[in-house]
């Protein structure tokens, strides 16, 4: 009975220990979040863009369809905090309705191609025959630009956010599984898991248990830069008419409306233009920030 109730007590500390190590780890990552302003200000920001959006019919008495010919081309005003376009619609609410596609677009995109450029950079670091065959693929997509890939597969697959969200994805995926495959071939190395080998785990285990946590600071950091790239190629392909089908408005659609009265009617441009500026600046923000947060090398605890 004695040994009995000295193992239930040996437990019991353990488990205390761990908490109290995991309490300890968040009360450090908070404090080291707080000194870093880079990374605060960009999520902060982003947050409040993602909010501005989602609150959007609480911000404005019109809808973004909404014509009103008699008000056509009409400069920022009390009426119209934007002004309004060739239609008499209103640009701020097609602003912050058009925000809510190119954000989730650029999230969808961001999600998609971690998700599948972790499977491929973490497959192909550990399975030597699947590292020949993937990073040729890779390195076909690499070859050509961004942009112009991103136009062939939405003319093949048809203009639309489902489409343009898959081909901004196909497009990010090859860097994205390069950057997690150098990371994943430096972990592979390590001498703890040739022991977890010789201990007889399995593939599955080795992969997504030891090698995967110990690339998501790259992966994370990563996946800031693509959201707001995929922000940046949505925008051009919708102004290239290639994206987010006219009328629903997104960022890049209300650019291309402007580019005809840019001259007349500076406001259709500019407004969206900054947010497009604003958001991208904030995510690479976010992204610096967290590559300092996550780097071991570069960050120190606040005492």
């Amino acid at each position: 009975m004695m040994e009995v109730k000295y193992a239930t007590d040996a437990h019991l500390q353990s488990i205390e220990e761990k908490r109290k190590l995991q309490r300890e780890g968040m009360r450090l990552f908070w404090r080291r979040l707080r000194a870093n302003k880079m990374a605060l200000y960009g999520g902060s920001i982003v947050l409040l863009l993602s909010l501005f959006v989602l609150i959007a019919p609480f911000l404005t008495n019109y809808t973004p369809l909404e014509i009103d010919p008699a008000n056509r081309l009409q400069p920022p005003s009390q009426d119209h905090w934007f002004g309004t376009d060739n239609f008499g619609r209103d640009i701020f609410t097609r602003v912050v309705y058009g925000g809510r596609v190119s954000l989730v677009v650029g999230f969808a995109s961001a999600l998609l191609t971690g998700l599948i450029g972790m499977m491929v950079g973490l497959f192909a670091a550990y399975y030597r025959i699947l590292d020949h065959i993937l990073m040729r693929i890779c390195d076909g997509l690499l070859a050509f630009p961004d942009i112009l890939l991103a136009i062939a597969i939405t003319a093949v697959l048809g203009p639309n956010p489902i489409n343009v969200i898959i081909a901004i994805t196909i497009v990010k995926v090859p860097a994205m599984a390069r950057i997690v495959r150098s990371a994943a071939l430096v972990v592979r190395e390590q001498t703890y898991i040739e022991a977890i080998k010789a201990q007889g785990a399995n593939a599955f285990r080795i992969i997504w248990g030891h090698i995967a946590p110990n690339v998501l600071s790259p992966f994370f950091v990563q996946v800031t830069y693509v959201f707001a790239a995929a922000i940046i190629l949505e925008a051009g392909l919708s102004f290239l008419g290639a994206g987010v089908p006219a009328p629903e408005p997104s960022w890049g659609n209300i650019l291309y409306d402007g580019k005809i009265v840019i001259f007349t009617a500076w406001w259709m441009t500019v407004f969206p233009g900054l947010f497009i500026v604003l958001s991208v600046l904030a995510l690479n923000m976010l992204g610096d920030g967290l590559g300092d947060l996550l780097d071991p090398h570069t960050n120190k605890a606040i005492k």
